[in-house]
């Protein structure tokens, strides 16, 4: 008994010297760095079209919805480069439509540009048309994973389309239906997979640059389309 009282004591002030150690000098606190706040979802066009560019009456605006009497792109005024863009869309019968990203020339936007596509894929010409000129594909490139997830026409459709440097993921109605990567497109006449470009296509999307004007097609193949809640949220 009496030789176990020194040992114990000893076994304590050894303890208490481990717990109360001071950290190296050279030690530091790691930092955690504040997260970058998220920013703020814009329209993509003011309710009044005043920073849009399209020709004079064939864009109009009534109750919200976007619509073109005519084939012709309503245009952003600036450009843009990494960001989030929201909106919805409502197909006629026969609809063929896009949304146009990366636009660096707004004269000749289709060699130019990604175009997501917007179609019926409910009519017959659609329907048989190739899937890379379906709803959801990267027109003449990329079909969508998923086929006709579109609302038939007369029922609104959302599209939530991601664009940071040469990646563009698509999401349609809840689902992604298109993912690429732009630098594997090298060929301005075959795509990775050894389907053919369209011949006006003309531009490898992996020499196409990842900032420009984001664009709205209008009354294409005779059948209009309409749009609504267009916003858009820019990325770091």
């Amino acid at each position: 008994m009496k030789s176990g009282l020194p040992f114990t004591f000893l076994l304590l002030l050894l303890l208490s010297a481990c717990n109360n150690t001071p950290p190296p000098a050279d030690a530091t606190e790691t930092e955690t760095p504040e997260a970058a706040p998220e920013a703020s979802w814009e329209p993509l066009f003011s309710a009044d079209l005043s920073n849009a560019e399209f020709q004079e009456n064939v864009w109009t605006v009534e109750n919200g919805e976007l619509t073109a009497s005519e084939d012709q792109a309503i245009w952003t005024t600036r450009e843009y480069d990494n960001f989030v863009l929201d909106l919805e869309f409502k197909n006629a019968p026969g609809t063929n439509s896009g949304v146009i990203v990366y636009c660096t020339d707004k004269e000749d936007w289709i060699p130019n540009s990604v175009e997501v596509q917007i179609a019926d894929d409910y009519a017959q010409q659609w329907a048989e048309s190739p899937k890379d000129w379906q709803c959801g594909a990267i027109f003449g490139h990329l079909p969508a994973k998923e086929q006709q997830v579109v609302h038939p026409p007369g029922e609104w459709n959302h599209y939530t389309i991601t664009c940071i440097d040469q990646q563009i993921k698509v999401e349609l109605n809840g689902q992604e239906v298109t993912n690429m990567d732009m630098s594997k497109w090298t060929s301005a006449t075959t795509n990775p997979d050894g389907s053919p470009i369209p011949e006006w296509l003309s531009t490898p999307f992996a020499e196409l640059p990842t900032k420009g004007y984001i664009g709205l097609q209008g009354k294409h193949a005779g059948a209009p389309v309409w749009f609504r809640n267009v916003r858009i949220r820019e990325l770091n």
